[in-house]
């Protein structure tokens, strides 16, 4: 198309602009100015141009910040270093006298421990830095007095010390620990130390064992084996090698890492000559090649950002410098803006932005690619002149840690505003279905509780701060469902009628708030459980008053760490839940625990129970009022050594419709939790009758069944709900444990965030599973995975519209479904692993992303034109992170399925009934002679022209060429042959 053609149409296509500017537009198209554009050259510069914009925007839109916020630490000394452990979710801190603290996802403190070793009982030696050997479950400590110890994550002992690495020649002050994600054997621990001296430590099966261990060693593993380092440079340990440059001799080695894509150890100090130094080592040679950079009065820290190929620098002169690593004469780019020395940069990756933090407490947030600052905050530290500022940036959750000596503030990120319906103004942490009244009550973490009409999705009442400002951690309501009981993390539980009147207030938390993570209401009682390894119980004798007390429950401790969930089963049998996965059955009569529960292990109780705490560092205790807060994706190399995590029993149920299970041996108990396990038990045999990865790399689940036991519902934190079917599952007793997971109805993801509470209710005839969740909404559901609505949308639903169609058999429709997905399951890599508990292979959210993305409160119209829509006919497509998904199943649920017409018999071909007629071979005789290839010449028609190749034009051109070459020769030789005058 032409450049007036192209005017011309767009002129009268479009219409909306002038002339000019189609001209102009198709002149940016026409880049090699060849007078004509094609759709291919139109649509390629369209899509470029609006992914360009899309960049600067990404990079120009400064994140919102809540207010800042400082963490109840109990250290006494400046805060060295801070982690985060991939592997079980958690944050760690250490500070300068050697304390330890241990924080769940949700920022609480877990547990603070001293790092004990003989050499730091002196006060006079210090913790230098500390660093997370993911792949080993490992943390690496280092001190002043000259020794670096390596501390296994996954021992049950208080936090052993398994190896000690001594005899270094200066105090380590900085560490950085890398591995090959694609093999986890492969792995570097460089450090830097006072006298200027950078020292790399190279393993080759860190999986099996990091160093050597002696053969005196071999009978106690958890001995502390000593290394020294004269060991490792005289090659002893053949698991190791080492490596060392001294280009820094002199000055303290600030900051050390190494970077996979540069293949290069990066050290700076705060000298102006040498400051920042690239090692690295080639090929088929044993030292380390180098190059440096001379920055004017050093720098204190720095940063690498490997899409981008630049290293920032945190400058002593206020500055803040872009570097190109093969460049060392100038930097690239300057940012400036700091009125003080600038301590700490991190690059925002996913953003291509760079905090910088100056020692005037001013934070900015620069936009690399027009170098300029987009944000100022003003952190409001105590002043002092002399303090020890650490800065760190969890790019995956959002968190900005800032320590000041030993203060540590919290900056989080705000999510981005959705446009997704919302239910509540807050994270939604439970849901009731009161089948009396036929509503739905769900709660949040600012002290709401909310009461919805089921069949309609209208609100009909709302309770505000009921619990003040503390947040409600869980429900229940009573026998007759007339009573609501509500546990909030202030230690208290409060008992309401439906009108909004408190009745009475329990008091759990005698000392203080607790966190209250399940309430059980007995006909004799209230069992109240939390992150406490006892049981606290209430009787009815005592509700004769406003507060109520609570009483001993006379079975004692019988777990070892903190009980999480509780379940009853008529008449007598109770069960309760701990976080190192124990199930502890009682008999709730005589309150008396008779057997102990473990996928590992069974026990029988102690008649004397423990009266003191034991710390288990690998369990890890978490204060979280929501258990699947503090659990998250498990890396790949952790997941199967993991052990602890994975039995971790954050919910109990009862399969109360199954009768007859004592005759039959079949399961009863349900149970679910850490990395994303559900396992079916029979109490009354006392044995594990199966256990299947219900959603693979997620972390906690939680989890609901019906009153028919015939589905049960998962959820997960990244907002994935699956719907099993588990009415067969189980049935009967095995001596083997069954891995196979029962059929999976349906997987979709119905919330941006964590699911926090599951609820499954039977309203005209059809089974319903409610979602909360912490993205602030509630959805309803069918079991069959046909959207209803969310809790709070525009336009009110009738159930009876929803499911208009004609019943037909749930059995078929479940059939269909399970078709469809086994169908698509080899495409999704998620559902494989889910359906074959075998494989634990942990694939990228993007994987995942990609089975049944159905969200109900984005696919259906949750507006004005909600009733239009035939959710049975229609397919729905939804732009969400990028990708386009469908809603596979509605545009066959209005298909008539019978049986399948018999096939007519098949017969056999010919040449298998009779094969000597078609393949005995003949005599030479009879085969037929192959009649030979004439010769070339015997069939050339014509002589081969070579002028018949060419056009007439270039031939003509050829020949005049020739015939004025064949003058000027002739020329040139006449002039020769003339003599000379």
């Amino acid at each position: 198309m032409s450049r007036e053609e192209f005017m011309q149409r767009m002129t009268e296509v479009v219409g909306w602009s002038t002339k000019e500017a189609y001209g102009e537009l198709f002149d940016k198209v026409d880049v090699a100015q060849d007078g004509f554009i094609n759709w291919d050259k139109l649509t390629s510069f369209m899509l470029l141009a609006l992914y360009e914009k899309d960049e600067q925007a990404k990079a120009t839109v400064a994140p919102q910040w809540k207010d800042l916020e400082f963490l109840p630490v109990k250290h006494k000394d400046t805060i060295q270093k801070v982690i985060f452990l991939r592997s079980s979710s958690r944050y760690l801190t250490i500070s300068k006298e050697g304390l330890l603290g241990i924080w769940g996802e949700n920022l609480k403190l877990q547990e603070t421990l001293p790092i004990t070793s003989d050499a730091t009982k002196l006060k006079h030696l210090w913790v230098t830095s500390m660093v997370s050997l993911e792949n080993v479950n490992k943390i690496a400590v280092a001190f002043t007095s000259k020794e670096i110890c390596f501390y296994d994550l996954l021992s049950k002992e208080e936090f052993p010390c398994q190896y000690k690495l001594q005899g270094l020649k200066g105090a380590p002050v900085c560490m950085d620990y890398w591995y090959d994600p694609l093999d986890a054997n492969e792995s570097i621990l460089s450090f830097g130390d006072i006298t200027g001296k950078v020292q790399i430590i190279s393993f080759t099966t860190a999986l099996i064992s990091l160093f050597e261990r002696p053969a005196s060693a071999c009978e106690d593993e958890e001995a502390t084996v000593t290394i020294n380092w004269a060991e490792l440079l005289s090659g002893r340990h053949k698991c190791c090698r080492t490596l060392a440059h001294k280009l820094h001799l002199g000055d303290w080695v600030r900051q050390v890492t190494y970077n996979a894509s540069l293949d290069a150890i990066i050290s700076s100090t705060t000298s102006s000559t040498n400051t920042v130094v690239m090692a690295w080592r080639e090929k088929s040679k044993k030292h380390l090649r180098m190059t440096s950079f001379n920055i004017a009065q050093g720098i204190n820290a720095f940063d690498y950002h490997s899409r981008l190929n630049l290293i920032a620098t945190a400058g002593i002169n206020n500055k803040v410098c872009l570097w190109n690593p093969y460049v060392v004469s100038k930097p690239v780019g300057v940012l400036w803006g700091h009125s003080a020395s600038v301590i700490a940069v991190q690059f925002f990756a996913a953003r291509k932005q760079l905090f910088s933090f100056s020692k005037d407490k001013v934070l900015r947030l620069w936009d690399i690619q027009h170098q300029l600052s987009i944000q100022r905050i003003a952190c409001s530290f105590p002043k002092s002149q002399d303090f020890r500022c650490l800065f760190h940036f969890d790019e995956a959750h959002g968190r900005l840690f800032i320590s000041f000596n030993n203060q540590l503030a919290l900056l989080a990120m705000k999510s981005e505003a959705s446009k997704r319906v919302k239910s509540h103004k807050k994270a939604v942490t439970g849901v009731l279905y009161n089948s009396v009244l036929k509503q739905v009550i769900s709660s949040d973490v600012g002290s709401t509780v909310s009461f919805w009409m089921i069949d309609t999705g209208q609100k009909i009442k709302q309770f505000t701060g009921c619990h003040g400002n503390a947040e409600i951690s869980t429900m229940a309501l009573d026998a007759n469902e007339t009573r609501l009981l509500t546990g909030s993390t202030d230690g208290t539980i409060k008992v309401w009628d439906l009108n909004g009147y408190c009745h009475q207030t329990l008091n759990v938390g005698q000392e203080g708030a607790v966190d209250i993570s399940h309430i059980l209401v007995l006909k004799k009682a209230i069992l109240v459980t939390g992150w406490d390894r006892a049981i606290t119980v209430f009787r009815p004798q005592n509700f004769n008053q406003f507060f109520v007390q609570p009483e001993e429950w006379k079975g004692g401790i019988q777990h070892r760490d903190d009980i999480l969930c509780a379940a009853f089963l008529p008449p007598q049998t109770l069960v309760t839940g701990s976080y190192d996965g124990e199930i502890v059955l009682w008999n709730s009569s005589t309150e008396n625990a008779h057997y102990v529960l473990h996928p590992d292990y069974q026990w029988l109780p102690k008649s004397k129970p423990d009266t003191e705490p034991q710390k288990l560092l690998g369990a890890g205790r978490s204060h979280s009022t929501h258990p699947m807060a503090d659990q998250a994706t498990l890396g790949a190399c952790s997941f199967e050594r993991d052990a602890e995590y994975n039995h971790a029993v954050m919910m109990l149920c009862f399969l109360e419709a199954r009768e007859n299970i004592a005759a039959t041996g079949g399961a009863n108990l349900v149970s679910c939790g850490g990395s994303g396990y559900v396992r079916f038990w029979d109490t009354v045999k006392k044995q594990l009758l199966a256990e299947f990865l219900a959603h693979s790399g997620v972390g906690s689940i939680i989890m609901s069944t019906d009153k028919t036991n015939r589905y049960l519902a998962t959820g997960d934190l990244d907002g994935w709900l699956k719907i099993w079917n588990i009415e067969e599952y189980c049935l009967n007793s095995s001596k083997s444990k069954l891995t196979r997971a029962p059929a999976l109805i349906r997987s979709f993801r119905p919330h941006e965030d964590w699911i926090s509470s599951l609820e499954m209710c039977e309203l005209g005839g059809r089974w319903l599973v409610l979602s909360a969740s912490a993205d602030c909404s509630i959805c309803v559901t069918d079991v069959c995975g046909v959207p209803v609505g969310v809790f709070g949308q525009a336009k009110h639903w009738q159930l009876e519209n929803c499911f208009s169609l004609p019943k037909r058999d749930t059995n078929l429709m479940e059939n269909k479904i399970q078709e469809k997905s086994i169908k698509e399951i080899p495409l999704l890599s998620k559902e494989e692993s889910c359906l074959d508990p075998s494989e634990h292979s942990l694939l990228d959210k993007e994987n995942k992303d990609s089975t049944y993305n159905v969200r109900p409160s984005e696919v259906i119209n949750l507006g004005m034109k909600y009733k239009e829509r035939n959710i049975y006919k229609k397919k729905s497509h939804n732009l969400y992170n990028g990708e386009v998904t469908q809603k596979s199943f509605s545009a066959f649920r209005s298909l008539s399925i019978g049986t399948l017409e018999e096939l007519p018999p098949v017969h056999k071909p010919a040449f298998l009934l009779d094969p000597e007629t078609y393949f005995r071979e003949e005599p030479e005789e009879d085969r037929p002679q192959i009649p030979e290839v004439p010769s070339l010449c015997e069939t050339l028609k014509a002589v081969f022209d070579e002028k018949n190749l060419f056009p007439k034009e270039i031939l003509d051109r050829e020949r005049r060429a020739k015939q004025l070459c064949q003058e000027t020769s002739s020329e040139v030789k006449i002039k020769r042959n003339k003599k000379p005058l």
